[in-house]
C-alpha cells in the first residue's frame, strides 16, 4: 500500500499504568521485565468453592494512598475500576504535561470500561426491597438514600468517562468502548481516529477494569475458561504452553496521551513513540469462541499493518494477546503464521498475560504502553511459565527470559471474548 502522507501522525506524549505488577509504570515494566509475576491467591472475597481462587489484584494501599492525597469529592461516584483509572490517567497527564494546556476543548476521551459488578452484599440488600411475587417498595428504596442510586451509576460503562472527563476537565469528544478483552485497544485506534479525523488534537485513551469478585468470576468459572490447574499462583498463566488451561482474571488500568505530531511540536512535548496503524475486526462466529482459523485475528493485524503502510518483514516484534487458554493460543499462533508467513517463526512474541494475568478492558492499552517502552530501552519482555513445548504453538515466545534486541516497529494484539478484535502497530518516533 503506498504511504499516505496525508494522514495526520498520532504521537505519545504520556502513559500511565496501575497494575498487579506495580502502582506506576517504571514498576510494572521492571518487575515483567525481571519475569515476576502478579497473580496471587484472592484476598478480596471469599473464594471458598471456586475451582479457580487465583487472581491478579491491585494493591488497596496503593489506591488509599492516592487518594489521600487527592481531591475525594467524586470518590463515591467512582466504580473501583475508575478509580484505577484516575491513577493511570494522572500519571500520563502528568507526564504529557496536560495541565499546561489552556484550551480544554481540544482535549477528549476515550477509554475501555465495563462498569462495576454489584456484589452479594449489594444484591441483598436490594432483595430486601422485593417481596419475591414481582412487586418491589419502591418507598424504602427511596428512603434507602443515595445507595441504590450510586450502585446504578457504578455498573454503568459510560460513567468512568463522565467523571474522568470532569476530573481532568476534558472537554473534547468522549466516547466509551465496551468490547471486552479488546476494549483498550480499541480506544486507544478509536482516539487515533479522532485525531486524524481533525475532531481533536489530544486524546486521553485507555481501558480499566477491576471485576475481579464473585459475580465477574462466576462467569467465566461456568464457562470453564478460567484455570484450574495449577501448582502456584504464580505459575497459572502460561501462554502457548502445552499445559495451560485456562486465563487468570486480573484488575488495573492504563492510559496514554495521543496527541497530533505538530500540535506536541508546538509545546515542546516529549514524544515517546508513535501510533503507525490500527486494525480493528469482528469474528462473526460464536459469542463464546473465537473463529478456529483465526480468520477475525486475521483481518485485524492486516488492517494494523496495511493502515501503518508497514510490510510484515518490518514488523520485528509481537505482543500477543496470549490469554492461556488452550484455544485463543492455537488460533493466534494460527492467525500470525497466516499473514507472516515463513517468517513468522523469526519474530519474537511474547504475552504480558503470563506475569499480569488478564485485565480485560486494560490489557490492550496496558499492553501498548509496555510495548513501546520495550521499543525505547529495546528490552522485550518474556513469556513465563513457557515450560512444556506444544508441538501445534511453535513460534518463538521469548520463554521466561526478558531478550535485550533493537526493535523499531511491532504489532500489540487484543481478541475480544465474543469475536471482536483489535490491533495496534506501534513504532519508535522518527522525524
Amino acid at each position: 500500500m503506498p504511504a499516505q502522507s496525508y494522514k495526520r501522525r498520532v504521537v505519545i506524549t504520556g502513559y500511565g499504568m496501575i497494575t498487579p505488577s506495580g502502582k506506576n509504570t517504571d514498576e510494572t515494566f521492571e518487575n515483567c521485565a525481571r519475569g515476576v509475576s502478579g497473580v496471587d491467591y484472592i484476598n478480596s472475597f471469599d473464594t471458598s468453592g471456586f475451582p479457580c481462587r487465583i487472581g491478579g489484584e491491585v494493591d488497596n494501599e496503593w489506591l488509599e494512598d492516592f487518594e489521600g492525597r487527592n481531591d475525594r469529592k467524586l470518590k463515591k461516584f467512582l466504580s473501583r475500576g475508575a478509580r484505577l483509572m484516575r491513577i493511570a490517567v494522572s500519571e500520563a497527564a502528568e507526564r504529557a504535561g496536560l495541565d499546561e494546556i489552556e484550551d480544554r476543548h481540544s482535549i477528549g476521551l476515550a477509554l475501555g470500561s465495563h462498569g462495576d459488578n454489584p456484589s452479594v452484599d449489594e444484591m441483598l440488600f436490594l432483595h430486601r426491597f422485593y417481596d419475591g411475587a414481582g412487586h418491589w417498595d419502591m418507598e424504602g428504596l427511596v428512603q434507602a438514600g443515595g445507595y441504590p442510586y450510586l450502585l446504578f451509576f457504578r455498573r454503568k460503562p459510560d460513567a468512568a468517562t463522565s467523571v474522568l472527563s470532569t476530573l481532568f476537565n476534558c472537554k473534547g469528544p468522549n466516547i466509551s468502548i465496551v468490547s471486552a478483552c479488546a476494549a483498550g485497544s480499541q480506544s486507544i485506534g478509536e482516539a487515533v481516529r479522532i485525531i486524524q479525523d481533525g475532531k481533536s488534537n489530544i486524546m486521553i485513551a485507555g481501558g480499566c477494569e477491576a471485576t475481579l469478585d464473585f459475580t465477574g468470576m462466576l462467569g467465566f468459572i461456568l464457562l470453564k475458561a478460567l484455570a484450574e490447574k495449577y501448582t502456584t499462583p504464580q505459575t497459572a498463566s502460561r501462554p502457548f504452553d502445552r499445559k495451560r488451561n485456562g486465563f487468570v482474571m486480573s484488575e488495573g488500568a492504563a492510559a496514554v496521551i495521543l496527541e497530533e505530531l505538530e500540535h506536541a511540536r508546538s509545546r515542546g512535548a516529549r514524544i515517546y513513540g508513535e501510533i503507525k496503524g490500527y486494525g480493528s475486526s469482528a469474528d462473526a462466529y460464536r459469542i463464546t469462541d473465537t473463529h478456529p482459523k483465526g480468520l477475525g485475528a486475521i483481518l485485524a493485524i492486516k488492517g494494523a499493518l496495511d493502515d501503518a503502510s508497514v510490510s510484515p518483514e518490518d514488523v520485528d516484534y509481537i505482543n500477543a494477546h496470549g490469554t492461556s487458554t488452550v484455544q485463543n493460543d492455537l488460533t493466534e499462533t494460527r492467525a500470525i503464521k497466516e499473514v507472516f508467513g515463513e517468517r513468522a517463526k523469526a519474530i519474537p512474541i511474547s504475552s504480558n498475560k503470563s506475569m499480569l494475568g488478564h485485565t480485560i478492558a486494560a490489557a490492550g492499552a496496558i499492553e501498548c504502553i509496555l510495548t513501546m517502552i520495550g521499543i525505547n530501552r529495546s528490552i522485550i519482555l518474556p513469556t513465563i511459565n513457557h515450560e512444556f513445548r506444544d508441538p501445534k504453538c511453535d513460534l518463538d515466545y521469548v520463554p521466561n527470559e526478558a531478550r535485550t534486541k533493537e526493535h523499531r516497529t511491532a504489532i500489540s494484539n487484543s481478541f475480544g471474548f465474543g469475536g471482536q478484535n483489535a490491533c495496534l502497530c506501534l513504532g519508535a518516533f522518527e522525524e
